[in-house]
């Protein structure tokens, strides 16, 4: 029998009929300093000059974690693209940044030209509300790494900005307020504990208590906040920033107060989403494992001086921004 690359799980021509088809939906997202993508061995993309004293880049790199999985047991895939742009583009925000660029690695056992499209959509949907350019990626089909169904989706994103506007948490001090904003659920965290509690067939069983099935909730978009983060740093003295992922609320804020310093969290200041209730009942789940596994609700925290809170507040407010105190700094 004669062996081929087709033959061993690998179709090249069915590769080339994928990137034909994405190249109209991620050509949307160029700016005029894309100088080359989707195409070369390498995508070029020109240095902002205007407004930059002393420029700064920061990148970061992530991916969606076991929520792949839920999107593939719901066959629903335009929305994990969005998950990764936004958990990167929060990722690099809370330092200050504004994003460029992003570059995304997607490898599958088997290539699906619809699903795969639908992955594509919602990276360009992501870039082109957050106003970043998909320049360049990779995908691979990987028939023995992964299963005919299964995919996995990663990425990295560069942002600029000017070095002495970065966030700089050695200005925080004790006394400072936390302000928690709302998370959209689960975002991209705490998902391999969610399938281990529940089987396939919860996904598509309707719970009065979330008002939606299962999966559906469980595939709610993680949330930007972008704008909430770069209209905060224009107007206020905001001391630091904490972009809530694994590791929870407390494991993420510390990472951004200075040594020496630690928090105290009220755990009561805000109403936790149905869906984490529903999962800590369901899984027997300890409250130690939850707040160290899940964002219980909230998915980002500014870190103020007491001093500044009411105003701050006021200005969320009249933005129709959800924020709680949900703590101080000690």
């Amino acid at each position: 029998m004669i062996k081929s690359y087709k033959s061993s799980g690998v179709d090249i021509l069915k590769a080339n009929s994928f990137v034909n088809k994405i190249k109209p939906y991620v050509k949307k997202t160029f700016t005029k300093n894309v100088l080359s993508g989707l195409g070369n061995f390498g995508a070029l993309y020109e240095i902002p000059k205007k407004g930059f004293t002393n420029p700064v880049f920061i990148s970061s790199v992530d991916g969606v974690g076991t929520k792949v999985k839920i999107a593939a047991v719901m066959k629903k895939f335009d929305t994990v693209g969005e998950d990764l742009i936004n958990h990167c583009v929060n990722d690099i925000a809370v330092c200050g940044a504004t994003p460029l660029f992003f570059l995304d690695y997607y490898a599958t056992g088997k290539l699906n030209l619809k699903n795969s499209v639908d992955i594509v959509k919602g990276l360009v949907k992501g870039c082109r509300l957050n106003g970043l350019s998909l320049i360049g990626g990779e995908t691979a089909e990987m028939p023995g790494v992964y299963d005919a169904g299964d995919f996995d989706l990663a990425g990295a994103i560069v942002g600029i900005a000017d070095k002495s506007k970065l966030v700089d948490f050695r200005n925080v001090r004790k006394t400072d307020v936390l302000i928690g904003f709302k998370s959209n659920g689960l975002h991209t965290n705490g998902y391999s504990l969610v399938r281990n509690i529940f089987s396939l067939k919860d996904y598509n069983t309707y719970y009065n208590e979330l008002k939606n099935t299962l999966g559906k909730e469980l595939l709610k978009t993680h949330r930007s906040y972008l704008k909430i983060i770069q209209y905060s740093l224009k107007r206020y003295n905001i001391k630091s920033f904490a972009h809530i992922t694994g590791g929870g609320i407390a494991g993420n804020t510390v990472r951004v107060i200075p040594d020496g310093l630690t928090l105290q969290i009220n755990w009561d200041a805000w109403k936790r989403p149905d869906i984490f209730k529903l999962i800590q009942n369901t899984g027997n789940v300890s409250e130690e494992d939850m707040r160290r596994t899940f964002n219980l609700g909230i998915g980002l925290i500014a870190i103020v001086s007491n001093k500044d809170v009411k105003g701050y507040l006021n200005y969320l407010s009249k933005i129709k921004e959800k924020a709680f105190i949900i703590g101080k700094v000690k």
